[in-house]
């Protein structure tokens, strides 16, 4: 399918061989928020000279859109929808590749005032049966009355549609034409999008995002949170399906006006350079990426490249998983040389359910962290300074956005002091409105009184936001709260032969009790090299965690991850009860 869709960029490019990007323009109108929907933030947009850059799979120019072509087609495409016997309020699914076509209708929906549901791409070791079944699940859940992707994907959509009962399924240019129509606008407290969180799944749940929440949420990234000014440009590889590539580096930068550059997820993971080449190379200032993006590309590149000139990156954000120090230091010296400064790190924290960020640590400082004593932390949630083998680094990420108020809760629901690891809890204007269709998931989450359980752990430093992990993938054992993310960690970094993302730590219950078990991605093929392998992770984390694990092999590309390419540590122990790595785990 990629191949596919290289080819016809190709083509496109060659028939377009003066394609130029859309400039920076630090000289146009600015706007920095007050607006009350989205539509009214493209319509604003579109009177400037910025707009939006598609990049294929080798970092070539595609497309260049300034914002008022986007606009001018998202209307038309709007009277398009509707003219199909669509009509405001449906839930619609968009297949979300980073293509003009998904961009558009997206678009689309808000102006015709339908809501878009960003569905995943197909993973890339994955069949057609499990994409089916997924896209099948999501239609359900989000109601659709449509669904639409590309030519590609198309037969395998109108095969979940099928499932779902969805009655219109097809590609864009299947619509019929129609003539342009008056388009009542949205109101703020309409819905504009149904988000999928990134582990959605067997059951997945789809968070409604009103025209309010999300306008509150931009304003509040972009001025409160990293002081966006006309000077700056947006640079992107994350999936589109994804909230923090979709709201973070779609919906935000357009609110600010900003022009962009978004090269496919593929690209990014054969070639993750190119990444770096794109804010070389048009100056970008503003990216954002999970942990592991750093960790690849200071693992692949060469930052002493003289044609890499990184000086202009001012924000240089890590979110969408817990932030890890190591591999970020490790990016910083690796690309010093090509002008990458460690003060541009900023540290996020949010979640779909706050549309997306809820904090962000102060631009230009870099990062803060506290190396805590773990086994206090373990054992009775109290945060104090460590310096042993068994302290480790915790990043804070700022404190909570303006207008929103922030809450440590013990089990008991009382607010908590400071240092001390409780349930974060969040109220404020970016909340999402229900989780769709779902009262029973909203009521467990969201109380009368606006306050978001968000099922992170976590503690405050000095006013700033600190998570320590997910909530549910708290281990006890023997009276002691592990932090999975821990075990993992420490066997990545001290056992040689293992990477970023290659462990997966959970417990089970047996009758004997509760059981550790430490799921490992191995390369080696000889039977002395893997047992050698099970048998040094099994040591590093009963000399530094006092655990005895049981460890289990599994191939090398095995452990699943979220649409965003974070390890899915509730799946991989759902996998593992089903007996899925059974084969696989013999030493």
């Amino acid at each position: 399918m990629d191949r596919v869709r290289s080819k016809a960029r190709r083509r496109r490019t060659t028939e377009r061989p003066s394609l130029t990007v859309t400039p920076t323009a630090p000289d146009r109108p600015f706007r920095e928020g007050g607006f009350a929907t989205l539509t009214e933030a493209l319509d604003f947009a579109a009177g400037g000279p910025t707009g939006l850059n598609l990049f294929g799979m080798r970092g070539e120019l595609i497309e260049a859109i300034p914002y008022a072509v986007l606009r001018d087609r998202a209307r038309a495409l709007a009277a398009r929808l509707l003219a199909a016997g669509l009509t405001p309020g449906d839930n619609i699914g968009l297949a979300a590749e980073t293509d003009a076509d998904f961009i558009t209708a997206f678009f689309a929906c808000q102006y015709a005032r339908l809501v878009p549901a960003p569905l995943p791409l197909p993973a890339p070791l994955g069949g057609r049966e499990a994409y089916v079944e997924q896209i099948g699940r999501m239609l359900t859940s989000a109601k659709a009355a449509a669904v639409y992707g590309s030519e590609a994907l198309a037969p395998w959509l109108a095969e979940a549609a099928a499932r779902a009962g969805v009655l219109r399924s097809g590609t864009l240019a299947d619509l019929p034409d129609a003539a342009p129509r008056d388009l009542p606008p949205p109101g703020p407290d309409d819905p504009s999008y149904v988000q999928f969180s990134s582990g959605s799944t067997r059951n997945p749940t789809g968070v409604l995002c009103t025209h309010r929440a999300l306008m509150a949420n931009a304003y509040a990234a972009t001025q409160g949170g990293l002081g966006v000014t006309p000077a700056d440009r947006a640079v992107s590889w994350l999936p589109l399906y994804h909230d923090m590539g979709l709201v973070g580096f779609l919906l935000m930068p357009l609110s600010a006006q900003m022009s962009i550059d978004l090269l496919p997820t593929g690209a990014f993971v054969r070639r993750p350079l190119l990444w770096l080449d794109l804010m070389s190379r048009n100056k970008g200032t503003i990216t954002y990426s999970p942990s592991f993006g750093y960790e690849l590309c200071a693992r692949r590149g060469d930052g002493g490249r003289d044609d890499l000139d990184l000086s202009s990156w001012r924000v240089a954000g890590c979110g969408g998983d817990m932030v890890r120090v190591g591999p970020l230091n490790a990016f910083a010296e690796q690309f010093a040389a090509a002008g990458f400064k460690p003060q541009a790190f900023v540290a996020s924290y949010g979640m779909a359910e706050a549309t997306l960020g809820l904090s962000m640590s102060p631009h230009g400082q870099g990062l803060i962290f506290d190396m805590v004593d773990v086994a206090r932390m373990e054992r009775d949630g109290v945060v104090i300074s460590g310096t042993d083998e068994r302290a480790r680094a915790f990043v804070r990420c700022g404190r909570i956005f303006e207008g929103h108020e922030v809450e440590i809760r013990d089990p008991q629901g009382a607010p908590l002091p400071e240092r001390r690891v409780g349930r974060i809890h969040t109220r404020g204007p970016s909340l999402m409105r229900e989780y769709f269709g779902d009262p029973g998931a909203t009521a467990a989450v969201l109380s009368p009184d606006g306050w978001l359980d968000t099922g992170d752990l976590g503690y405050l430093a000095d006013g700033q936001i600190v998570p320590t992990g997910r909530a549910k993938d708290l281990i006890l054992l023997n009276g002691r709260n592990v932090w999975p993310q821990d075990l993992e960690w420490t066997a990545e970094s001290e056992v040689e032969r293992l990477r970023s993302g290659d462990v997966a730590a959970f417990s089970i219950d047996e009758a004997e009790g509760e059981q550790l078990v430490v799921l490992v991605q191995a390369r080696a093929v000889g039977p002395e090299a893997r047992r050698s392998l099970a048998d040094d992770v099994a040591a590093v984390l009963r000399a530094r965690h006092g655990v005895d694990a049981r460890v289990e092999l599994v191939g090398a590309h095995a452990l699943p991850q979220t649409s965003s390419g974070k390890l899915s540590r509730s799946k991989a122990r759902a996998l593992f009860l089903a007996g899925a790595f059974r084969q696989e785990a013999h030493v």
